[in-house]
């Protein structure tokens, strides 16, 4: 999810919640935007998928290019496709990596392969149903071996409680590989009652965890994006300032003892008692 309201018109298809998923041409940053019920929920720039314009998305692709050797192919999970931006970024800068993309909705996926084609070649599959529910039926041969894990998962724009507890993360975290990365994109506003609560749950699975953010949205002053990232080895302590370099700015990176304030209090929430991410805003995705 990011901040914009799209009004024109152009492709679309109903999706199984009677909402409308449209492709639009971005009024503001070049390229296209997929827009559900007024929501912008992806940007792609077909002739340049570095170009990152949701703020968020920038985030996650600045963790990216830390993994591993620069170029080096991932494999990678993707949880939630919106326009498939991000595994289209893998693709373009690390060229053979493996791909999987679990998508709730067929339609959306029709529509984004018909509007927005993915490069010749690239091994990106797409898995169509609930992200918790393929994600515990994927091959074993993935088991422990995704050098990434993406959950990026709204239906509109919250989050779906059932993909926000302990035992989801537990999920995620079988993935990954020893020193494998999740990122997870939490939205939340002033206070920070969900983000403190996701990210609390997400440091009781995987031990390291980073938060990245724009600072007002980091201080609970504005609703927006946050990125958690997080792994069972430890992040390496080169990545801060290059991730504060990498921007978008003003850019915050919290760690260590930031993190351990940032989830004082906060219950790890559960199946029994996860909620959905609050509902932003009509404000929120005006310019």
């Amino acid at each position: 999810m990011a901040r914009a309201r799209i009004e024109q018109s152009g492709p679309s298809v109903r999706l199984s919640d009677g909402a409308v998923a449209r492709v639009v041409p971005s009024r503001f940053a070049g390229g296209w935007e997929l827009d559900v019920d007024g929501t912008p929920q992806s940007h792609v720039d077909l002739d340049d998928p570095t170009h990152l314009h949701f703020e968020y998305v920038a985030r996650m692709a600045a963790v990216v290019d830390r993994l591993r050797l620069p170029g080096q192919p991932l494999t990678a999970v993707h949880l939630g496709a919106g326009a498939l931006t991000l595994p289209r970024y893998i693709e373009h800068t690390r060229p053979g990596s493996r791909q999987q993309v679990i998508e709730l909705e067929p339609a959306l996926i029709g529509l984004v392969r018909e509007q927005l084609p993915l490069p010749r070649g690239a091994q990106i599959r797409v898995r169509i149903g609930d992200a918790r529910e393929v994600a515990e039926r994927l091959p074993a041969g993935l088991t422990g071996a995704a050098d990434l894990v993406v959950s990026d998962v709204f239906a509109g724009a919250r989050t779906p409680a059932h993909v926000t507890s302990v035992e989801y993360y537990g999920i995620l975290a079988r993935l990954l590989a020893p020193d494998g990365v999740l990122l997870v994109n939490v939205a939340d506003g002033a206070g920070l009652a969900f983000a403190r609560r996701q990210v609390a749950t997400v440091a009781h699975v995987l031990e390291h965890v980073i938060v990245l953010a724009e600072v007002q949205t980091l201080k609970g002053r504005r609703f927006g994006n946050l990125v958690i990232a997080a792994s069972s080895a430890p992040l390496p302590t080169e990545w801060l300032p290059r991730l504060m370099a990498a921007g978008p700015h003003p850019a915050k990176v919290a760690q260590g003892a930031e993190i351990e304030e940032f989830v004082r209090g906060a219950r790890i929430a559960t199946d029994a008692d996860a909620t959905d991410s609050p509902a932003p805003a009509a404000s929120v995705f005006e310019r």
